[in-house]
């Protein structure tokens, strides 16, 4: 099924939920990196929950960043969705593959549970929204809901899951964030910790044929349909862009590029698309550099 984003509310408009197939999503990302399949889920995981917090933005170019720092062999992870449904990510390490006695994949361990969770928001405003919670399990959903409880002050349930297959392709993937709003009574909060309760793992949901919102529903009977939102990987890396950041270099490495290399590789980390700089357009860019330096001196 197509990967997307639903936005409902449910009881009595006391509870905000938002839910989203990724698998699509996520399957780029592992080609992208080449995951092995603990690191595939890490990513995956944090990837989903990107998209559905970047589904609260009001404009396309607002964008929520993700940086997990555990302790464990993924190291870092770092997470860029913007309000376009535009999602891109990467983990310090790609080869991780770690599995408990159950069989499932070991996510926890693979990220560690010595670390913090931070999340940037850049809603146009002069300063970005920044907040930072140490992790408590590693396992992602965990750590998320931890950081809504702490830094945003909003009691949530967050449901996220990857399911890889045995040729580490991606089988399904998907997640839910439930929030109580402001002012819930209390018969709301003991639903939703009713529903929290008996809610089966995410990628069970999505293995299914139903829909998001037949998921939903299902859990939450009188949710309301406020919206759909597209959600894609999309690295938004150009050769251009890359130039324009090499021209902050000094003199002396543009030199070094041109006269001993005879040339430079630029490798994306987020999407790990490689770009190749002639000694011309070295040249080029030394010219820029140049350019702006003299107008720097003459302001």
């Amino acid at each position: 099924m197509k990967d997307e984003i639903v936005i409902a509310e449910a009881l009595g408009g006391q509870v905000r939920i938002h839910a989203m197939r990724s698998a699509e999503m996520v399957e780029e990302a592992r080609k992208a990196h080449n995951l092995w399949p603990t690191s595939c889920a890490a990513l995956g995981r944090t990837m989903t929950v990107g998209a559905l917090m970047a589904s609260d933005l009001k404009r396309e170019d607002e964008h929520v960043m993700i940086r997990i720092s555990g302790s464990g062999p993924v190291g870092a992870i770092r997470v860029e969705a913007d309000g376009a449904g535009n999602v891109r990510g990467f983990p310090d390490n790609p080869s991780v593959y770690l599995s408990r006695p159950d069989g499932h994949l070991d996510v926890g361990k693979a990220v560690g549970r010595d670390g913090t969770l931070t999340v940037s928001k850049d809603m146009g405003l002069k300063e970005p929204f920044s907040g930072t919670v140490a992790l408590v399990s590693g396992e992602i959903g965990d750590d998320f809901a931890y950081y809504y409880a702490v830094s945003e002050q909003t009691p949530s349930v967050v449901a996220v899951g990857v399911l890889v297959n045995t040729d580490c392709s991606v089988r399904t993937a998907g997640g839910m964030i439930i929030q109580l709003l402001p002012g819930a009574s209390e018969e709301t909060v003991s639903s939703v910790e009713q529903t929290a309760a008996r809610m089966r793992p995410m990628t069970e949901y999505m293995s299914t044929s139903m829909t998001v919102e037949e998921l939903i529903r299902e859990l939450f009977p009188d949710a309301v349909i406020l919206g759909h939102r597209d959600a894609r990987w999309h690295c938004s890396c150009s050769k251009e862009r890359f130039a324009e950041s090499m021209a902050a270099l000094s003199e002396k490495d543009l030199d070094d590029m041109i006269n001993e290399d005879h040339g430079a590789e630029v490798v994306c980390q987020y999407c790990s698309r490689k770009y190749l700089y002639s000694e011309d357009e070295l040249r080029a860019v030394r010219e820029i550099r140049k350019r702006v330096a003299d107008r720097k001196r003459a302001d």
